[in-house]
């Protein structure tokens, strides 16, 4: 099925990339993409996504050209309906936004409330085109802004939130029933997130005092201690690894020891990889030189935290041949 998203504005590269873990992206403009998705009902796992669409077509955006789509559409329905017009910032020009709304209801033949909408049919005007679809899925960020890692049983500074734990997930495309594991799990974060989509969660950590605090945050996970230079899994044995590395500012080691953790650390998830899967390494420096010598390197992002914290997340895959 054909979808059209309205993405989220917070980084230029991430939104479009997460859309892997659904589909295949056709098109896209700025926080708009649409894709080929086989299960729509997929599309609840995203994070940097806004709004999921049927995608029913798209035009120039001007008024001529969103009439003429609305007549070859020819849209009617006996269920009451509302529209919607969203303009990205940087557009081409284009009529005002309620003089779009009230064509587009002007255009369709059926009841329009706009109070208690049971369909709503949105346009999306960015750069140069506008798309039109009928809305799926809304309101998707609202379930990780509910779940703010203040509110587990087992708090620790420092973690990442819900929403972007849930985007690192998404690329590492891990589905449901499939094995995730993440050899630093911390306060058990990005297990949630895995477990939220599905997957069978397993991690560990050299600190006893987070695996005991990952037990209370995420109890069906499989947690244990261990180095992550030395993780008692099996070869091959794991479908997904998704970690965030521990750093200068957040771990008392010197340059050099984080050099021999992350070259020994990456090349046990190499190990415990399955052929042709993926690993998603969030680091706070670039290590392209050192993940390079185990995988190869599928995508790599930045992502300004403050002034003092950019993280750069690598998207890694074992080849079948290793």
């Amino acid at each position: 099925m054909k979808l059209l998203f309205e993405l989220s504005g917070e980084h230029p590269t991430l939104p479009f990339v997460e859309l892997e873990c659904v589909g295949r992206v056709i098109d896209r403009r700025t926080r708009v993409a649409v894709a080929e998705c086989p299960d729509p009902a997929a599309t609840n796992r995203l994070a940097l996504t806004h709004t999921v669409m049927e995608y029913l077509g798209e035009c120039e955006p001007t008024a001529d050209a969103l009439v003429a789509l609305l007549d070859d559409l020819a849209i009617e329905t006996d269920r009451p309906f509302a529209a919607r017009v969203k303009v990205v910032d940087g557009s081409a020009d284009h009529p005002p936004q309620l003089t779009l709304e009230r064509l587009i209801g002007s255009h369709i033949r059926g009841p329009v409330s706009l109070k208690s909408p049971e369909i709503i049919f949105r346009a999306v005007i960015s750069e140069d085109r506008c798309f039109f679809g009928r809305v799926l899925v809304g309101g998707l960020r609202s379930t990780y802004e509910e779940r703010s890692p203040i509110t587990r049983p087992f708090f620790h500074p420092g973690v990442m939130m819900p929403r972007m734990a849930r985007a690192m997930v998404n690329l590492s495309l891990v589905m449901p029933g499939e094995v995730m594991y993440d050899p630093f799990c911390g306060t058990g974060g990005m297990l949630e997130e895995g477990r939220l989509v599905g997957a069978r969660v397993f991690g560990s950590d050299v600190d006893l005092f987070m695996v005991r605090g990952a037990e209370q945050n995420v109890p069906p996970a499989g947690l244990l201690v261990a180095d992550a230079t030395a993780l008692p899994v099996g070869d091959a044995s794991v479908d997904a690894v998704v970690t965030d590395l521990p750093y200068g500012q957040s771990v008392c080691i010197k340059a050099e020891s984080l050099n021999w953790l992350y070259e020994g650390s990456l090349t046990e998830i190499k190990r415990v990889l399955k052929d042709g899967r993926r690993a998603v390494v969030i680091a706070h420096r670039d290590i392209r030189e050192i993940a390079g010598r185990h995988f190869t390197i599928l995508q790599y992002h930045e992502q300004r935290v403050h002034k003092s914290l950019t993280r750069r997340v690598l998207v890694l895959e074992k080849d079948a041949t290793d």
